[in-house]
């Protein structure tokens, strides 16, 4: 496990092997904006969702006529990652099948990963090759979890969550008791609206979930000071919004390219909703880029 240390003139970033995952995102005034971990609400801070996000049904799926057991959000954020290239300013990670993934996920793939400094802010980059003789099945994402409060003497309550555009959002809802998604009982979030005042008991039905939003981009942010983060997550279909039970002080945006398995489909892996598909020798990205306000 190696930790590397990105930098450019306005922010600062370390990330570390195990998982490919982004540790801290500093501004150039040393401000943390990463959550950073505390295991009595989420011991993680930014993991990598691949080859699945969110769960499947009672934690089983079946490919190619087989069930594989697959863990919620797959496996990529807790194998180690290769440093492939870096400088000053970015990163890339790569994770290749091996013995160890095909017993689990039957596929020729790599997954590269590149975190990229830009100006007040990181663009983190998601590549997936299909390096095997058959389609490649995959679903991707992010989770990044960031401080809220930022500040000393702020409330999580003095935040809100702020789309890019008016929005008419009527959210599937999760099962609690299995994880999987609801796509047929949904609950009205916004109403014409941009914006949400955050508070704790938001997530009392675990993550907020958009599956069709005008906006690509979102924020949160303090209301009365303007400071916190703001997110482009262009070209997922998907975003998950989601803070922890307890009062955790942190908010984390998930942008998506699959999602958990719905409680209307099968166990086949390839029937899941918003799956992604390589032909033999494809590739395709997928990023989004956070900014510090």
């Amino acid at each position: 496990m190696m930790r590397t240390t990105i930098q450019n003139k306005t922010a600062c970033a370390e990330v570390e092997s195990l998982g490919a995952q982004l540790m801290s995102l500093k501004n150039a005034e040393g401000v943390e904006y990463l959550w950073q971990g505390d295991p009595a609400y989420w011991s993680s801070r930014a993991p990598i969702l691949f080859p699945t996000v969110g769960n499947v049904r009672n934690g089983t799926t079946v490919i190619k006529g087989k069930p594989y057991a697959f863990k919620r959000h797959g496996f990529a954020r807790n194998m180690e990652h290769v440093v492939l290239d870096s400088g000053a300013n970015y990163v890339t990670y790569s994770l290749k099948d091996s013995e160890e993934t095909k017993a689990i996920y039957p596929f020729a793939f790599e997954l590269r990963v590149t975190y990229r400094l830009v100006e007040n802010g990181l663009t983190t980059e998601f590549t997936v090759f299909n390096r095997g003789e058959e389609c490649l099945p995959f679903g991707i994402g992010g989770h990044p979890g960031f401080r809220c409060p930022v500040m000393p003497g702020e409330r999580f309550e003095d935040y809100i969550i702020l789309f890019e555009k008016e929005e008419h959002a009527v959210c599937p809802t999760i099962d609690l008791q299995t994880g999987l998604i609801d796509f047929n009982n949904r609950r009205e979030v916004l109403r014409g609206e941009r914006e949400i005042a955050l508070r704790h008991d938001l997530f009392v039905n675990d993550a907020l979930v958009f599956d069709a939003l005008q906006s690509r981009t979102v924020q949160v942010v303090n209301r009365i000071s303007g400071h916190g983060i703001e997110m482009d997550f262009s070209g997922y279909p998907m975003l998950g919004i989601w803070s922890a039970l307890g009062e955790a002080p942190f908010v984390a945006l998930e942008p998506w390219a699959g999602c958990a398995t719905a409680t209307d489909e099968d166990d086949v892996f390839t029937h899941k909703r918003h799956l992604n598909v390589l032909d033999p020798g494809e590739c395709r990205v997928f990023a989004f880029t956070v900014r510090l306000i």
